[in-house]
């Protein structure tokens, strides 16, 4: 079936109002294949079936599963590869000996979906401190959908998803198999802190961060909104620390606070020092 403009219009409305994410005409088909299951789980026999009940009861518990399924994000372990060379490679052994003193590290997974983005840093900084004993390590993770968050509370993957991405050696050290399914291991479970957080609507207090990954999120917002969001980011930043964006999101001409720098094959984001400017 082919989704009608009013109602594409209709669930894009639903789904900024919530979210900030602007879902462009040519998203039919991402609207179509995320809410086929949320009509089929809710009984309803069609996407326009359900749609219909979404307008006759806007704020009912219909709404809260079309704003989790159209705002789950694509993931996987180690996605893209290059900027976690980056993180280990670079940035954790300098982040490490500038924090040799205080021996504590910040980082936030800024869309963490379902958790693999926050494992994958997990298991690098596991890695990274062994042999270094007394680090307080803060790795927080984020989410607009509570079922992400849930799943990642969980830290229970399929086979599937631990194929995507994951090299054979860290499942065997990270993961236990759980039957059909593998789960994080207790000490990096711990490591992790999950939270609700919409990146658009008002944040709860935070530390000031060393690393932060905000990964392929901006591009579903609008200019202002990437703007508010990085100009927030930036507030949270470490002057020594790294902010590191998708492979098709920048700050240029965005926020001029941020300077571009390149760590091997992955570009990352400082505060720009002051006095420069963009």
């Amino acid at each position: 079936m082919t989704i009608t403009e009013a109602d594409f219009e209709f669930i894009s409305s639903v789904v900024r109002a919530e979210s900030a994410i602007v879902l462009e005409r040519g998203k039919e088909y991402l609207v179509e294949s995320r809410l086929l299951p949320v009509a089929k789980e809710s009984g309803h026999p069609t996407i326009a079936d359900l749609i219909k009940q979404l307008r006759r009861s806007p704020m009912g518990p219909l709404r809260g599963q079309v704003i989790e399924a159209m705002t789950t994000n694509e993931t996987s372990f180690f996605r893209d590869v290059h900027p976690f060379h980056a993180l280990s490679d670079t940035v954790l052994p300098e982040l490490i000996r500038a924090r040799a003193a205080e021996r504590s590290l910040n980082i936030w997974s800024a869309a963490s979906s379902s958790g693999q983005e926050a494992y994958s840093i997990a298991m690098l900084v596991s890695d990274a401190l062994v042999g270094q004993p007394g680090w307080r390590v803060r790795l927080l993770a984020t989410d607009i959908s509570q079922q992400m968050l849930d799943r990642t509370t969980s830290g229970l993957y399929s086979q599937l998803e631990v194929n995507r991405g994951l090299p054979a050696q860290r499942l065997v050290k990270h993961f236990t198999r759980q039957g059909t399914h593998w789960q994080v291991n207790e000490d990096l479970r711990r490591m992790v802190e999950c939270r609700l957080l919409n990146l658009d609507a008002a944040w709860p207090m935070m530390p000031s961060m060393d690393v932060i990954f905000l990964r392929n999120v901006l591009i579903y917002f609008d200019i202002p909104t990437k703007q508010r969001i990085l100009a927030r980011v930036r507030s949270l930043l470490r002057p020594d620390g790294y902010l590191f964006l998708g492979g098709a999101e920048t700050t240029l001409n965005l926020d001029a606070g941020f300077e571009r720098v390149q760590i091997g094959n992955a570009p990352a984001y400082r505060l720009r020092s002051e006095g420069k400017t963009a």
